[in-house]
Formats: structure tokens, sequence, C-alpha cells
């Protein structure tokens, strides 16, 4: 099972406090009694140090003191004389007994017989101890004496010793005074082993305490912790994806602060990398495909320019042959065979002014001569010329004009828009035979429409017709002898001269519109 870096954080740190709570356990359980007893062992040697200072081998001298000390630490002191007579041992008085008067005047009776060093039980004495003194001093004499041969060189025995009147254990210090008498200082161990075993069961809990407090506290801390990273996470995985939608707020300026900025910048570095490269490789793309089908349309045109050229050359030829082998000898013969021969020579002519006008495009020579003229006369007279062809092909073919509209143009270009827009107009008329030329005034503009009537554009080609050598029907263009030429050089014309053009697909029919400057 996966982790997340929260989960793990916040195991490892309760682990480790647990691990610091078991491991205190562990020592206290194992040395805290050691270090109790090392401790207690520092106190007796502390208490001997002050009583030796103070005895002068009078223990009524300094009983109070000793009683002090006695009272105040709970020690049990017990000084022996050299021939291990006891001298001075605080006597444990029954409570019960504290307020009878009988029985203190006995006691005191008896404990100023057995020892007039003892102090008086008139003093307020606590720790009741009503064993007989004989059996007690019989048990720490013994220890002494078995203790005697370091005792008297000056050493100190420590000794932990189990007194069989109350089955308790004692730990002891046995040394000699300044004045060769000997002193036992005993404190139970009992209280010892009760107080570590206290001290560990409080430890013990205090210890689960905070292992719980503090595991609410690192949960709490490692998903603050966490959270920054789990969100840079998340953005350098939409980074991946490229997403680069979405930032880091910096809040400080520590390591995680210092990432979430390196990541934003790597993002925005990245976005603006990434956005140059896809425009690079979709102009590239496009770049390809223009060159694919300006090729193929190359190709074509080429085949088309072949055909164009094959037969009036071939129709050139074979009249000029018939002429001068005589073929026809009437004048009649001879006049249609020379308007044979000028008619294919003058198709060879407008096929070669388009490829100069293209070459001349394409090597960004094409420039205009702009003059004042009137428009609707130029159109009128255009028309006027094309009268023979759209009789024959019985096309109605109107002008609607505006009198009087003058223009400032390239007088030439225009008339070649006008030829290629009606040439356009009368291939691609239905069996409607209609066409409609208007001349209006639109924004400070003249704007010159030629409408047919026929089938549609297709959607996708209204913009492509404007490419060079582009057909949209190859067979019918291939029928009347269209090069693909024409609307491409409408296009250059109009972009060179900063006017607008189109075409605008009408009901039952199409449109073409270009504009011109209104003359000033």
């Amino acid at each position: 099972m996966n982790l997340t870096i929260t989960k793990k954080l916040f195991w490892g740190m309760s682990g480790l406090i647990m691990m610091f709570v078991l491991l205190s356990q562990f020592f206290n359980s194992r040395f805290l009694e050691d270090y109790y007893v090392s401790e207690i062992k520092k106190q007796l040697t502390n208490i001997y140090a002050s009583i030796n200072d103070i005895y002068q081998g009078d223990a009524e001298e300094i009983s109070l003191q000793l009683e002090k000390l006695e009272r105040t630490t709970g020690i049990h002191i017990i000084i022996f004389n050299s021939n291990f007579e006891p001298i001075y041992r605080l006597q444990r008085i029954p409570e019960e007994h504290f307020e009878d008067q009988e029985y203190d005047e006995q006691y005191h009776q008896r404990s100023s017989d057995d020892n007039p060093f003892i102090p008086s039980p008139n003093r307020n004495l606590q720790n009741p101890d009503p064993s007989p003194p004989g059996i007690k001093q019989g048990f720490e004499k013994n220890l002494l004496q078995l203790n005697q041969k370091e005792v008297k060189e000056g050493k100190m025995v420590f000794n932990i010793s189990k007194d069989p009147r109350i089955q308790t254990n004692f730990i002891s210090l046995l040394t000699s005074l300044n004045n060769g008498d000997y002193l036992i200082l005993s404190t139970p161990f009992a209280s010892i082993s009760e107080s570590v075993r206290i001290a560990n069961r409080f430890f013990l809990f205090t210890g689960l305490l905070v292992f719980v407090l503090g595991s609410i506290v690192i949960f709490i801390f490692s998903k603050k912790l966490t959270m920054p990273i789990l969100k840079l996470n998340d953005i350098a995985q939409r980074m991946a994806k490229l997403d680069f939608s979405q930032k880091y707020q910096v809040e400080s300026n520590d390591e995680v602060g210092q990432l979430g900025e390196s990541i934003n910048s790597l993002s925005t570095q990245l976005h603006i990398a990434i956005s140059e490269l896809t425009a690079a490789n979709h102009k590239l793309l496009e770049d390809i495909e223009r060159e694919r089908k300006i090729d193929e349309m190359r190709r074509e045109f080429i085949s088309n320019v072949s055909h164009e050229l094959k037969t009036p050359i071939s129709l050139i030829q074979g009249y000029a042959e018939g002429l001068r082998e005589n073929v026809n000898e009437d004048e009649e013969n001879k006049n249609f065979y020379c308007e044979v021969i000028a008619d294919e020579a003058n198709k060879m002519g407008k096929l070669v002014r388009e490829l100069l006008d293209l070459a001349q495009i394409e090597a960004g020579t094409f420039k205009l001569e702009k003059s004042n003229f009137d428009i609707s006369r130029l159109i009128a007279n255009i028309v006027e010329k094309y009268k023979p062809i759209l009789l024959e092909k019985k096309i109605d073919c109107s002008l609607q004009e505006e009198p009087e509209f003058a223009v400032s143009a390239d007088r030439f270009r225009t008339e070649q828009i006008v030829f290629n827009y009606l040439n356009n107009a009368i291939n691609h008329v239905n069996d409607q035979k209609k066409i409609t030329i208007s001349i209006q005034k639109i924004n400070s503009k003249a704007r010159v429409t030629v409408y047919n009537s026929g089938c549609p554009i297709a959607p996708e080609s209204l913009d492509k017709v404007w490419e060079s050598f582009y057909k949209e029907d190859k067979a019918r263009t291939r029928a009347y002898g269209g090069t693909g030429l024409g609307l491409s050089i409408v296009k250059a014309i109009q972009e060179i001269d900063n006017n607008k053009y189109g075409v605008l697909n009408k009901n039952a029919g199409v449109e073409f519109w270009f504009e011109l400057d209104i003359a000033g």
C-alpha cells in the first residue's frame, strides 16, 4: 500500500515518540533504581561528613542536630563506641502512647537506663517504632562487626541487607568518626524501590499522554507541512499534461517557498516555449501544406497550360500550313483561317500575360499606376465589348450604376478585375442566364459587384478561390480553358491598393465584389 507523505510523516514521528517513551521506560526500569541508590549513597556520604564535622565524642551535645537530621532526611543514625556499644540512637514511640504520661515516664526511665544519651521522649517524636531496641541494635551491631576491618581502616562501607525482625531491606553506610567511634546511617531500601515503581508508573502514564497529544499535534503539523508539497505536486502533474494555468501561491521565504517560485518560473517559461514551439510547428505545417498544394496546383497548371498551348499551337500550325498549301483558294476561307490563327494567338497571349503578372506578384514588383476615371463608363465599355458573347450565349446582363462616378485607381488593373469577374460569371452562369453588374457608394468607397445565377460555391472553397491555380470544378474549368490565375491576380491588385474584395453566396447565385477609392 502506497503511503502519502502526510501519513509517512505522521507515523514516523509518532513512532519516534513511542520509541522514546519505551526507551525512557526501559532505562527507568533498568537504571533508575541504581541511580536512586547512587544518590542515596551520596546523601549518606554528605550526612556522614556533616556529623563528622560536629561530633567531638559527646553525642548528647549534638543530639538535637542529629535528631533534626533524622527528621528532615528520614535517615536512621546510630553511633557506637569502640566496644560496639550504642551511645546514640533515636527511639521510636508509638503514637497511641504520645499522651500517656505513665508510659512516657516508664519509657523515659527505660531509655535512660539503656543509654543516657538517648533523647527525651518529651520531644515531638514521629515514625513510631514500638519494637524493642535490643533486637534492632543487635542486627546493626552484627552488621558493624561483619565489616569491622574496613570500618577501622576509615573506609566507608555501603551495605544492602535485610533486617530479619521486620523483613525489610536497608541500605546502610558504615564508617568510623574522627574519635574512633562508629557511625551507621541507614534508610529503608523498600521505600526506594516503591519510589522507583511510582516514578515508572507516572512516567508511563505521562508518556502515553504525551504520545496521544503529540500524535494529534504531529497530525495537524504534518498536514500543514505537506499541504504545500501536495499543491506543488499537483501543479507539476498539470505541467506534465501541458496545463500551465495553475500557479503556486508563495507564502513563505523558506525552501518550499523558493521551490514554489522555481515551479512558477518553470511553468511560465515552459508555457512560453511550448506556445512558441506549437505556433512554429503549426506555421510549419501550414507552410508545408501550402507548399504541397502550390506544388500540386503548379503541376496541374503545367498540365493545363500544356493542354491550352497544345491546342492553339496545333490549330495555328494546321491553319498556317493550309494557307501555305492554298487548301482553300477562295477569300472567305482564307479569312476564316486567319481569324482562327489570330484568335488562338490571342489566347496564348492572354495566358502569357497572366503568367507574367503572377511572376511579378511573387517577385514583389507588381505595381499600380493610379489615376482618376469614371468607373461607370469603364464598366459600360467592357459590357459593350462582351455583347457578342452575351448574345451568342443568350445571357441577360444588366448594369446598375450611378452616373458620373469617379474613382482613383489603376485603370488597366481595374479593367482586368472586371474582365476576370465577368468571364468567371459567364463561365459559371446557369440556365437562368442572368448576370447583374452594380456600382454603388459604401462608406466613402465605390463597390463594384458582379452577380451571376448559378450554383453556390462550397463554404470550404470560399477562401480558396483566391489562391493561385485553384479550381473548384476542374472538369468545368478545363472545358472553358481557365487557368485558375484570374482571381489570384484580383487578390494581388486589391491588396496592393489596400482595398477590400470578396465573394458571397446569394439566393440562386454567386456575387463577386471589390472596392475602389472615390476620387477626391
